[in-house]
């Protein structure tokens, strides 16, 4: 302080006027805090290029997020007997998708609301390099050229009740959308002759075409319009071939998802002469693994 004051009384002998000294000296003060503050900027600006920097390769040394949905359902009380295939196939896809790094959420014999809550946990736990895979076995009805899974608790009398109490298909596929997934891969094992069509007006057999949103892989059991009969196995035919080929030790093109969704088509369609031609439809940009080494997929 006391050179400043030093300084003050030389300017004064100078004959500087008060009035211009303290004009510069505020001038200095600001220029300083001007300084100070860039200086501060900077520092700012550097700590939050370094945190990016880390949080980079956080996420480049952290595994692809890997979430599936599998829904099973099986007793339904409109129906003449329940079907005991989708239970045992969720049971069995869930224990090969934990085998391969997924994060599974399975549910058996589920009600809407089920249904529901479960697509709101995959919510919850989607990263934007996730993929997510639903999984529905059971019935599937196509109302208005749209395509519902049906729970259990479903009461369906009319075609409307089948849009107040099924869930479609493709507002999941939208919702994982909106959630930030990268890749979205659906099986649905529900082309099945279901046991409203008598309350109906019209018959719809199977499944509508389903309009997937961009980088989607569709796998059902039969070609849309079209209904498969259930096996006399433990478990469907779709789950079973679709399995033994995500297991296969082939080369490693065959391990992409898309891959091996048509190499399952191509087995059911040869094994029963043509009587059932699963579906195949894809928007993917890129390759998706089901395996749990994603670069044996490339």
């Amino acid at each position: 302080m006391r050179p400043v004051m030093e300084l003050f009384g030389q300017f004064l002998r100078l004959g500087i006027s008060r009035r211009s000294l303290a004009i510069a000296v505020a001038v200095v003060g600001t220029v300083s805090l001007a300084i100070g503050a860039h200086a501060a900027l900077n520092k700012r600006i550097a700590d939050a290029t370094r945190v990016a920097a880390n949080d980079q390769v956080d996420s480049a040394a952290r595994p692809s997020s890997r979430i599936a949905l599998v829904i099973g359902n099986g007793h339904y009380p409109d129906a003449n007997a329940p079907l005991t295939q989708p239970i045992n196939d969720a049971r069995a896809l869930t224990s090969a998708l934990r085998h391969e790094g997924f994060d599974v959420d399975v549910i058996e014999d589920a009600t809407h609301d089920d249904m529901t809550r479960a697509v709101a946990r995959v919510k919850s736990k989607v990263r934007p390099d996730s993929v997510v895979m639903l999984f529905f076995g059971g019935y599937g009805i196509q109302v208005g050229r749209e395509s519902y899974m049906i729970p259990v608790d479903a009461r369906i009398w009319k075609e409307a009740d089948v849009r107040r109490d099924g869930v479609s298909v493709e507002s999941v596929l939208d919702a994982a959308r909106d959630f930030g997934a990268s890749a979205k891969v659906v099986v649905l094992d529900a082309s099945r002759r279901n046991p409203y069509e008598r309350r109906f007006r019209t018959f719809s057999h199977g499944l509508a075409p389903i309009n997937l949103p961009d980088n989607a892989l569709l796998l059902t059991s039969a070609s849309p319009g079209t209904v498969a009969d259930d096996s006399t196995g433990p478990d469907s035919v779709l789950v079973t071939e679709l399995l033994s080929h995500i297991d296969s030790k082939q080369a490693d093109q065959a391990r992409a998802a898309e891959a091996i969704f048509n190499q399952t088509r191509v087995a059911i369609s040869r094994a029963s002469g043509g009587a059932q031609v699963p579906s195949v439809s894809s928007t993917l940009m890129e390759d998706v693994s089901l395996n749990a080494d994603p670069a044996k997929a490339r």
